[in-house]
């Protein structure tokens, strides 16, 4: 026994032996990988021991700073509501499923093309429209071109009558009357060249395009190239003018040098504004570098979805609900109206959020991007509008600009006062909105212009809560905007005129699914 002691003893002796000769020759065969990974067991069991320690710790200061709710008022960063978005999509979506699955099973039929009465000649008369259209923006050219050639000629007559020192008053004289009945045949000119797009346009849907939808594409388009018109005649005469007295030329923008007039004045520069994604006319835009077609494809893409989505919302939601108010407005019945109005007012907020993605977001950038246009604020923040104001200055930026660069400070710089030109501002929109709603309609009943007047005191009331200090002002302010002009303002005019094409003409379409 002993002797078996001691022969498993000098066995153990010798493998430790062994393994501290192993180790002796350890660093010089691998360096410094030995202490590293000595280091590293040591440091992760401290780590092990520390993580383990403060789990135990039932005294950790869990609150040690000044903090606030994420959502409230005085929170240092805004949150992110990507969340709220996705949620609001997913109901959408799945209430108008809803909608169309119940349609369905009680009509056999979520959109019935048939029933809508699309004419061939309202097909015909809409394309023929759309193509003339544009040609009154050629005529424009043709008027510049004449007008820079006189300018052209006054220059050199001034020129060769300082070289000959032939100036005279009587000289001076008619070469001035005679540019000034230059100018006013060219004004007239393109007076009568936009007048004749837009009448034109107006007098045919009005009496010749019924449905609705066709006409109102038309008048759209005849509105656009009119404004188009206009300011491509305001900007080039005042370019003109600049030219002729060149002491003035150096106030133009630092921009337009790279175009000065009148080489500015081609079929290649026309065209461009004619495509731009503004109303407002200028030698040079903002360009850039490349297009990127992906981005085009996506916003086509998000237009396309949108645009359907307007449809079916329309067809399975608000066009049954209207139908179903018609007895109501008939009878007076007001508390079954303001009913109707209530539930009109969430279907028309919707399609009018998506019309209004559809159109400033994905369809003007995808526009801008094909076009290299730069600018491409088209709209601001007008869901936080803190006034009435606000919001017509911020929802929509290209008629914002043009209804500022050509009637509200030209109106100011001659010596009108601010409530005054804004006035004529929205007296000007007013009828640009009657003529929009009331043509395509077939009924000129001056709601969507008493509309637009009903803006200035409603800009009135909530000037002083914008100025205010604090928030609590520009928070009415804000709920002020939305409560009339999403409870009150569309679907109102939405049912007044449903009602007027009704009584006149009966339904545009047969009885299709009637919500409860």
């Amino acid at each position: 026994m002993a002797t078996v002691t001691k022969t498993t003893a000098t066995m153990h002796t010798g493998r430790s032996n062994k393994g501290h000769r192993r180790n002796k020759s350890g660093p010089r065969a691998n360096g410094s990988s030995g202490r590293m990974l000595n280091d590293s067991a040591m440091t992760s069991a401290r780590q092990n021991s520390t993580q383990t320690n403060k789990k135990y710790r039932h005294f950790a200061a869990v609150h040690s700073k000044l903090k606030t709710s994420c959502l409230s008022a005085d929170a240092e960063a805004s949150p992110s509501f990507l969340g709220f978005r996705n949620l609001m999509v997913i109901v959408l979506v799945v209430s108008n499923l809803r909608l169309m699955i119940e349609n369905f099973m009680k009509y056999g039929v979520l959109i019935c093309l048939r029933c809508h009465d699309y004419r061939r000649q309202d097909l015909l008369l809409g394309a023929i429209l759309y193509a003339l259209v544009p040609c009154h923006l050629f005529v424009a050219y043709i008027i510049e071109l004449v007008a820079a050639h006189k300018a052209k000629g006054a220059i050199g007559r001034s020129k060769k009558t300082e070289d000959t020192n032939q100036s005279s008053e009587a000289r001076q004289e008619s070469d001035r009357r005679e540019f000034q009945s230059a100018w006013i045949l060219i004004a007239f000119a393109h007076g009568l060249n936009a007048s004749l797009c837009l009448l034109g346009t107006t007098v045919v849907v009005y009496y010749y395009v019924h449905h609705p939808l066709i006409g109102t594409i038309c008048e759209m388009h005849a509105i656009i190239v009119w404004l188009k018109n206009c300011s491509y005649a305001f900007t080039n005469r005042d370019l003109r003018h600049a030219m002729l007295h060149p002491h003035q030329s150096s106030t133009l923008p630092e921009i337009y040098s790279e175009c000065p007039y009148p080489r500015n004045i081609t079929v290649r520069n026309l065209t461009y504004f004619w495509w731009a994604p503004t109303l407002v006319y200028q030698p040079v835009y903002p360009r850039t570098a490349r297009i990127r077609w992906t981005f085009v494809v996506k916003r086509v893409s998000e237009m396309a979805g949108l645009s359907m989505f307007i449809w079916i919302a329309s067809a399975q939601y608000a066009a049954p609900v209207l139908r179903n108010s018609l007895d109501k407005m008939a009878s007076l019945d007001i508390t079954s109206i303001l009913e109707r109005l209530m539930k009109l007012s969430t279907i028309s907020l919707v399609i009018w959020l998506a019309g209004f993605f559809a159109l400033f977001q994905s369809f003007l950038n995808a526009l801008a991007e094909v076009m290299r246009f730069g600018d491409r604020e088209f709209y601001t923040e007008w869901w936080n509008s803190p006034s009435v104001g606000t919001y017509w200055r911020t929802w929509n930026r290209p008629v914002y600009h043009f209804m500022k660069r050509h009637i509200f400070v030209p109106l100011m710089g001659r010596g009108w006062n601010a409530q005054a030109a804004s006035a004529i501002v929205f007296i000007f929109s007013g009828v640009l909105h009657e003529l929009l709603v009331g043509i395509p309609t077939h009924n000129l009943i001056g709601v969507a212009f008493v509309g637009m007047i009903f803006q200035l005191p409603l800009i009135a009331v909530t000037l002083p809560l914008e100025r205010m200090q604090g928030k609590n002002g520009k928070i009415i302010g804000n709920v002020i905007f939305w409560v009339s002009f999403c409870l009150v303002g569309q679907p109102l005019a939405a049912l007044l005129y449903f009602f007027a094409w009704q009584a006149k003409y009966g339904s545009v379409s047969r009885p299709q699914a009637v919500p409860s």
